[in-house]
């Protein structure tokens, strides 16, 4: 009986980290997601421009902070450097920096809905572990709220 019981919650606890590790991808495609939402709701493309430029910004200072943390391990530094690498080319896509063509005011649209999908491939691809997904999505929301 408890050995039975034993391997339930050990059962139990593989399922609920998978389950947070998907909640803490879904949090940051939903960030970026939203971001999309209001480029499109608004006219003015330095407008676009800046909310996506803020957006970029927000989450790279949110992982910046993160690797800072005692808590997390040496694969989810080398996994959010990855992830910071990819919004850093994103963001040097915007801007034209770095040998990037800038993205003209008519794309700004359609680049917000290719940051999602890129990200969202990106956080598929780069594993972290859920205290880290966890510690993400509360610093981006503490910033966010500033």
């Amino acid at each position: 009986m408890k050995a039975r019981t034993i391997l339930g919650v050990i059962g139990m606890m593989f399922v609920l980290v998978q389950s947070g590790i998907a909640g803490g991808s879904g949090d940051i495609q939903k960030y970026f997601n939203d971001t999309a939402c209001k480029v499109k709701a608004t006219a003015e493309p330095s407008q676009k421009r800046e909310i996506l430029n803020s957006s970029l910004q927000i989450m790279s200072k949110t992982l910046d902070k993160v690797q800072g943390s005692l808590l997390i391990s040496k694969e989810d530094r080398a996994s959010i450097n990855r992830f910071k690498a990819a919004l850093q080319e994103k963001q040097d896509e915007l801007t034209g920096s770095n040998g990037y063509e800038r993205v003209s005011d008519t794309q700004l649209n359609a680049f917000s809905d290719y940051v999602v999908q890129d990200m969202e491939q990106a956080s598929k691809t780069i594993t972290v572990t859920v205290l880290t997904a966890i510690l993400i999505a509360v610093i981006a929301i503490l910033l966010i709220a500033r």
